[in-house]
């Protein structure tokens, strides 16, 4: 993010053109503690709710990573049984089982030198847990009827919307393996914790697919985004992009009406209007940008100001108003709230 000024859009996040398109302060925490983490090679667990954009995080630790020039490679662990997932993660022999006609590599050959993010990771039986606590600990696993390890460079992802704690808590995920997936972890929040980010989302989901989809469309209208932004969104991100492509395909299509009828559209709304949501935005967008700079320069408030290209008075101000000091934000980070 730019910090040549303090005063910024709600539409200017330096990882925009990969997909992360936010101003909300929890998510910039989150997209810093990726690219921190993408610098080494220790696993990375992906928390959230489905359709929060976990895949999308996953392939920007990818691109920032010393494999960024190897394979990314994908595996869905709910959408399998139990024994083709096996399968299909480390491949098989020719003759390992009736039909296996000649040898195929499974998905950590392919990853060699490579991301491997294995998405639903809580889905996973016991028994490829045991596996894969396996491969994380020596670097090597057999394939179906081989008589000899394979040895493979591999970095590991993992994603999931189950509560991990909880399943192993259950004794339904193995405590070794969660402690060796979660040497880093990170949890986005859902779409309605961060509604100041949603006409950003809206504006990017109209310049990504106008063009593909032959729209005319030049700009969504004010109804439109008045429902987006005050709807829960329970698929998140995954199920605004899709309203979004229906109505650039079928701009007749009669989406606002289907948003506000759910009803939490509307409980949430209030005489706020779409100028008040945007500058709202921008404010968080403002005090995201004003902490991290805090933070570069021991909070050291006069050198921010500096830095920021702003009067010490004004940005004083600013940091009264948002409620930041040095000791108030050392406990909130303490306690997970930044």
């Amino acid at each position: 993010m730019s910090r040549n000024s303090i005063e910024i859009g709600i539409f200017n996040h330096e990882y925009a053109g990969q997909g992360l398109i936010t101003s909300n302060p929890r998510m910039l925490r989150v997209i810093d503690i990726a690219r921190r983490a993408a610098q080494t090679d220790v696993p990375v667990l992906i928390l959230g709710e489905s359709g929060v954009g976990k895949d999308v995080l996953a392939r920007f630790i990818h691109r920032h990573s010393s494999c960024a020039n190897g394979p990314f490679i994908k595996v869905n662990c709910a959408a399998l049984p139990d024994e083709l997932l096996e399968s299909e993660l480390f491949g098989y022999e020719q003759g390992a089982f009736t039909g296996a006609a000649r040898a195929k590599p499974g998905k950590f050959d392919l990853a060699h030198n490579g991301t491997l993010l294995l998405d639903e990771i809580g889905e996973m039986s016991p028994h490829l847990q045991a596996k894969l606590l396996h491969v994380l600990q020596d670097g090597e696993f057999s394939r179906l009827g081989a008589r000899w390890p394979t040895r493979v460079n591999v970095r590991i992802l993992a994603a999931t919307n189950r509560n991990v704690q909880e399943a192993v808590r259950k004794g339904e995920f193995r405590n070794d393996l969660y402690f060796r997936l979660s040497v880093i972890n990170v949890e986005i929040p859902p779409l309605r914790e961060r509604r100041s980010d949603i006409l950003s989302l809206c504006n990017y989901f109209l310049e990504k697919y106008r063009e593909q989809y032959g729209s005319s469309i030049q700009a969504l209208p004010e109804d439109l985004l008045q429902a987006c932004v005050w709807y829960d969104w329970p698929g998140n991100v995954r199920q605004l992009e899709n309203i979004l492509k229906r109505f650039l395909i079928l701009a007749d299509s009669d989406v606002v009406s289907e948003l506000w009828a759910d009803g939490s559209a509307r409980t949430q709304a209030t005489s706020r209007s779409l100028k008040q949501v945007g500058d709202h935005a921008a404010d968080e967008a403002e005090k995201a940008i004003a902490i991290d700079m805090l933070q570069e320069t021991g909070w050291n408030r006069k050198e921010s100001a500096r830095l920021l290209q702003i009067s010490y008075k004004a940005f004083r101000n600013r940091l009264k108003r948002w409620q930041l000091s040095d000791g108030q934000h050392r406990k909130a980070r303490a306690a997970g709230t930044t």
